[in-house]
């Protein structure tokens, strides 16, 4: 397999067709997607002047999820505050800040399927399953009310140390909450089976 720095490489020639030097097969942003929800690193470069383009495929791949599927992870209210960065003094602090962000949410994600995975492990939920898809659903939405709180710590008409606080304590309060309910359910399962 051919690779460059440990990952793999993907070659973009003038005809906008992807070469996967890994495989030495062509690609399509599709199979580079599902590349990206594997794990998978790889850096895209431009076949004729060897430039790194992976941003800007990374970015048409997220436009491509977000046009077709109609499901969109990116609300505009947050696209609008983002593109408001552009230019800004703030802009130097966003990427780091976004990734960290990031990083986090995963973070949570993980130990939220952990958690789940230890109260129901693989037992049938049946009827129950409502219950899990909706604890998940209110943690998606803490999390997305965090997310925004933190951007709005960016904005010159707020205060950023008391905003800064505020999310951690959310963060781990909403935390204990679903640890808490996680087990009571674990109970209820138990005592049904």
């Amino acid at each position: 397999m051919a690779k460059h720095d440990g990952q793999i490489v993907i070659k973009k020639y003038a005809n906008r067709r992807l070469y996967n030097t890994g495989t030495s097969t062509y690609v399509t942003l599709d199979d580079l997607a599902v590349m990206v929800k594997k794990g998978e690193e790889f850096t895209v470069q431009d076949a004729k002047s060897g430039e790194d383009i992976t941003h800007s495929v990374l970015t048409q791949i997220i436009f491509e999820q977000e046009s077709k599927t109609g499901n969109t992870l990116l609300p505009i209210s947050f696209l609008r505050q983002l593109i408001s960065f552009y230019g800004d003094q703030m802009q130097l602090v966003v990427p780091s800040y976004l990734e960290h962000s990031m990083q986090a949410f995963t973070d949570q994600q993980v130990q939220m399927r952990e958690q789940i995975n230890k109260a129901f492990g693989d037992t049938p939920l049946g009827k129950n399953l409502s219950v899990p898809l909706q604890l998940v659903e209110e943690q998606v939405k803490r999390n997305t009310d965090l997310f925004h709180q933190a951007m709005q710590m960016f904005s010159p008409f707020m205060a950023a140390t008391p905003a800064a606080k505020e999310p951690r304590k959310a963060e781990a309060k909403d935390i204990d909450e679903l640890k808490e309910q996680l087990r009571a359910l674990q109970t209820k399962l138990e005592n049904l089976g």
